[in-house]
């Protein structure tokens, strides 16, 4: 191309890591799949300059848990995304999280964590993993309570999710990375929601960003996959001598389906944020629908926030019913149709998860909320239902839920 300008992401996203022109002059559109266990070296020499290479922090295959040339096209791809210079491939997304906790933190560090992140976070990271290595944590609201007052002398990282899991609290990203980083201490982010590809969280301060490529960057809830990002050459070291240690390996295979799934990335990010906006405001028009937690809202409080941080929606939201029972919460979501139940969500379908109101109290959204019913002489709220919108047509997904809402206020 003569033209100098700078390409659109759209166009950057779909070339990232695709396969160069061999000696011949031809080369497929898609990257091939490499599988190996072993991997062959011409010369004592060059296999040893390969090590020299990784032990500097450069991804090269010198075994086949290192991963193949599929695997270094999607490390590319990822890159390009989240705007970085480094990759690591794990095999969910959890597993990519705690490549970046155990990077970082040692016996007697602490972590700060927002308190609305992905559940197995507190639950499988940090009360197992953590517990044992002495590792300290504690959690807080950044909508209410200042980050400086829960900063500690041994806090090494503190760790957010924007917008949260469940309610979808969007996050001054950019306000907490610099309390963080004036304290001395790192920022990692999970940037699953915007899937990589509708926030740049490393743009807004962060240093390590983690994503699960299980949802949208996979797109049709076939494998599972995760990825930890950076951009510092000397954080990337200390990342990929803890990678090493615990023997992360992704399968090829899986590794292209995501690549492929990156390709139409925008087209179905795009069409999940209109449907979800859509139904989002169906909703709200429903007499048994009290709240729906949609930062794509102007009537959400993370509105403001959330326009100034994105560049568009997924298809996630939440939905409280005014005076729903728990196995009213259940009877809505066993009744849907076209929205199956499942914990996951960013592949094409629409899904349903009624989630506890005893699930969400360690949210304090969640407590200011159910103290605002007390307050008006309301019972407490059983709980929400997460919805994932998917791609189907939105007319087809409302008369479901209206079906659904039918059907529960019928059960008492």
């Amino acid at each position: 191309m003569t033209d100098s300008r700078p390409l659109h992401p759209h166009t950057r996203l779909l070339h990232a890591g695709q396969p160069g022109f061999n000696g011949d002059g031809n080369a497929p559109v898609n990257a091939a799949i490499v599988r190996t266990s072993t991997v062959r070296f011409a010369t004592v020499a060059q296999m040893d300059a390969l090590k020299k290479r990784r032990q500097v922090g450069e991804q090269v295959s010198l075994y086949g848990r290192h991963g193949t040339d599929t695997h270094r096209a999607l490390e590319a791809a990822l890159c390009t995304l989240e705007g970085a210079n480094h990759a690591w491939l794990a095999p969910s997304g959890v597993a990519a999280i705690t490549l970046g906790m155990l990077s970082l933190l040692g016996h007697g560090d602490h972590v700060l964590i927002t308190d609305s992140v992905y559940d197995p976070v507190p639950h499988r990271i940090v009360s197992t993993l953590f517990a044992r290595f002495g590792i300290e944590s504690s959690y807080f609201d950044p909508l209410t309570q200042p980050i400086e007052e829960h900063l500690r002398s041994n806090t090494r990282v503190v760790y957010a999710e924007s917008p949260g899991s469940i309610l979808f609290e969007v996050l001054d990203i950019p306000a907490i990375a610099r309390a963080t980083h004036a304290h001395g201490a790192l920022l990692m982010v999970d940037n699953t929601w915007a899937a990589g590809y509708l926030q740049a969280p490393m743009d807004l301060g962060a240093d390590l960003v983690a994503c699960a490529l299980t949802k949208y960057q996979g797109g049709h809830s076939d494998l599972m996959q995760g990825a930890l990002l950076a951009r510092d050459d000397a954080l990337a070291r200390r990342i990929l001598a803890t990678y090493e240690a615990l023997g992360y390996a992704v399968s090829a295979d899986d590794a292209s389906l995501v690549l492929r799934g990156l390709r139409t990335l925008p087209v179905r990010m795009a069409q999940h944020g209109r449907h979800v906006l859509e139904v989002a405001n169906w909703l709200l028009a429903q007499p048994e629908v009290e709240n729906v937690y949609c930062p794509g809202l102007p009537s959400d409080p993370g509105h403001a926030l959330w326009k100034r941080d994105f560049s568009g929606h997924n298809g996630l939201l939440s939905v409280q019913f005014k005076d729903f029972t728990g196995q009213q919460l259940n009877a809505f979501a066993d009744a849907l149709q076209l929205h199956s139940i499942g914990a996951s969500w960013g592949g094409y379908e629409s899904l349903a998860l009624p989630v506890t109101s005893a699930a969400l109290a360690p949210h304090q959204g969640w407590q200011r909320a159910q103290k605002q019913r007390e307050q008006a002489g309301l019972p407490p709220s059983a709980g929400v239902v997460r919805l994932h919108v998917g791609l189907e047509d939105v007319g087809d997904l409302t008369a479901d839920l209206q079906q659904a809402i039918q059907h529960a206020c019928s059960v008492r």
